[in-house]
């Protein structure tokens, strides 16, 4: 529950303490979590012993020269609410799309491990179960590294935010289109697909 103030009443500790069982082996089953961006957030905090917002900031915002700052909600602890309730400006998201689809390269100098990336928005042979069409059937998405792996025959990610808010990314052209707007239906793909298909 978010209060006046824009923190969460409920702690992520407390969130992430009460799923303590697994539902099917590890690597057999997606189901899709919001708890696992938390649960990476908080050890990230505690590794690195900053906020993540000041971390995304001297690691990703500061280098590629965005124009706003960036920051997610916090719980009552202070904890960042890593699944979501991210906030940046439309030209940052904008930003940030073009360092994912230079694979982690802003103006030649690599920010995020071009490995990495790479590895984030693959699928691995003994991962099928994470591929378009499976990990979300019916739906077409996959999902890799907390991105969403979009169908077709090259690699295309993107960042699925709530109502609407998305970030698509195809590394072969380079192409970027974010959205923020508050709509729930699939016209942004259909729309996403032609322009990829016609200037990609």
């Amino acid at each position: 529950m978010i209060v006046g103030d824009g923190t969460f009443q409920r702690t992520t500790i407390s969130s992430i303490t009460q799923f303590n069982r697994r539902i099917a082996p590890p690597g057999t089953r997606f189901s899709y979590a919001s708890i696992e961006p938390d649960v990476l957030g908080v050890v990230l905090r505690y590794a690195v012993d900053k906020t993540l917002s000041d971390y995304l900031h001297d690691k990703v915002w500061e280098p590629i020269g965005a124009e706003g700052d960036a920051r997610w909600l916090v719980d009552a602890q202070g904890l960042e609410v890593a699944h979501g309730f991210f906030n940046a400006v439309l030209r940052d998201y904008a930003r940030l799309g073009r360092l994912l689809a230079h694979d982690g390269v802003w103006d030649g100098k690599q920010i995020i491990p071009a490995q990495w990336m790479i590895e984030a928005t693959t699928v691995r042979p003994s991962d099928t179960f994470l591929m378009p069409g499976k990990a979300m059937a019916p739906q077409p998405f996959g999902y890799g590294y907390l991105l969403w792996l979009l169908p077709g025959t090259r690699r295309q990610f993107a960042m699925v935010g709530y109502l609407g808010q998305r970030v698509c990314i195809d590394p072969a052209s380079k192409l970027v289109m974010v959205q923020t707007a508050v709509e729930t239906n699939a016209e942004v793909w259909r729309l996403w697909s032609d322009v990829v298909e016609r200037f990609g």
